[in-house]
């Protein structure tokens, strides 16, 4: 069953429950367009790929050598006549008969009565008696009739589907696109999130830092987080803790984006003003979710169209755990992929890992791989929720679920990577 996030009043909630709930304020992808191959890079199939032509597009040599009829009983003894010369790009117009062979490039189509290429290496030409050249085969016992032949279809044969719904489009899928032949692709529009924080000690970087002044750094991570999960983001800037500018902001927000996140003001205190221009914009959901950090979270839906809503935590790890926790799933599920959580691997821990029973904590880590190529994983020293340079210093985040209370040295442990450009 679907959990709204209307009907959970003020429980503790897990973070399963708290992530399904989330993801039922998306009705189902946005709608698809067609985009420019070019234009495409990291975009989502709205619909499968079926590939109009077989690839390879014919039965070509996969090496330079000579196309022939490998005979049963052996090769000849005076050797293959070399009747013609085959290049990539040019049509086959032959058919080779019994002792017959061409010459042939590497990607260059099979004549007819071919069946094998042997390569280059391990021929050798002479002068036959008729003034014809002729082809001998060194150690023809290590020829095997079929080798060094690419079949039509035998990568995408025509009418599969190439690429299924839902694929975000990488390089390697972007070149199988161009291979096909395809100039566009169907894509699902990228949601566009409007972001922006609250709070009047929130600073903007070049500007004088007030004496009880912070810089605002959550909304700069969370913008880059929102671009590497297919985002267009709409940056409102920073907003005073003033209910009348947050709903203002918050109803040009929900015409303009499929997605609202802010950051901060979504507490219990007397100076969180989220909460009450959220009642007044839309539906608000508020709970409290049993993880560390990011234990306050709103979710709730804005304006006349519904549009999601998520108020993350001030502190920027926490903003940053829980937009990768519940707001990664949602703009997955905006655009048309399984909305899986976070990858997983497991490592084991190489210190002591701290915890509590009752909550999943996710500690800022490095892992590496050892001598033996097993994953292994150190927390990072502090890890409170406003220590971002932790974040900056992390591979991943390690998972401690809500029955453990702490992980010994040498236990295994589940672990996030963490993007990260190489």
């Amino acid at each position: 069953m679907t959990l709204s996030c209307f009907e959970l009043g003020e429980r503790m909630l897990t973070v399963e429950e708290a992530r399904e709930a989330v993801l039922a304020l998306a009705e189902g992808p946005l709608p698809a367009e067609a985009v420019a191959l070019a234009a495409a890079h990291g975009r989502v199939l709205a619909e499968a790929l079926v590939s109009p032509i077989d690839v390879p597009q014919c039965t070509n040599a996969a090496m330079d050598g000579i196309a022939l009829a490998w005979p049963a009983a052996g090769p000849p003894a005076e050797g293959f006549l070399r009747v013609a010369e085959i290049h990539a790009g040019h049509a086959a117009a032959l058919t080779l008969g019994p002792g017959e062979c061409a010459g042939i490039t590497t990607g260059a189509p099979l004549p007819a009565g071919a069946d094998s290429v042997i390569m280059r290496e391990q021929l050798a030409e002479e002068e036959g008696a008729e003034g014809c050249l002729r082809v001998r085969v060194d150690r023809p016992e290590r020829v095997r009739r079929g080798q060094n032949v690419r079949r039509a279809g035998e990568d995408i044969p025509r009418g599969s589907v190439a690429l299924a719904a839902g694929t975000r489009l990488g390089a390697a899928e972007l070149g199988l696109l161009a291979s096909l032949g395809c100039a566009e692709a169907a894509v699902c529009r990228r949601p566009r999130v409007a972001l922006f924080s609250t709070g009047d000690e929130v600073t903007a970087p070049g500007a004088p830092l007030p004496a009880a002044g912070i810089f605002d750094a959550n909304r700069f991570s969370l913008m880059a987080l929102a671009a590497e999960h297919g985002a267009e983001v709409i940056d409102l800037g920073i907003l005073p803790d003033s209910r009348v500018a947050i709903g203002e902001a918050l109803a040009r927000a929900a015409e303009e984006a499929d997605l609202v996140i802010t950051s901060g003001g979504v507490s219990v205190g007397d100076a969180d003003h989220t909460r009450a221009a959220l009642a007044e914009q839309g539906e608000l959901g508020f709970w409290k979710i049993a993880i560390r950090p990011g234990r306050p979270l709103a979710c709730g839906r804005l304006g006349p169209r519904g549009t999601p809503f998520l108020g993350l935590p001030g502190n920027p790890v926490a903003a940053m755990v829980t937009f990768l926790q519940f707001a990664a799933p949602l703009l997955a599920r905006l655009q048309g992929r399984e909305p899986t959580a976070a990858p997983r691997l497991v490592a084991v821990a190489e210190h002591e890992l701290g915890s509590h029973t009752g909550r999943v904590d996710y500690l800022r880590g490095v892992y590496r791989s050892d001598a033996e190529g097993r994953l292994r994983v150190a927390g990072i020293g502090a890890q409170g929720s406003g220590i971002l340079s932790s974040m900056a210093q992390a591979n991943c985040l390690i998972e401690i679920t809500a029955e453990r209370a702490a992980v010994a040295a040498g236990e295994a442990v589940t672990i996030h990577p963490l993007f990260r450009f190489p």
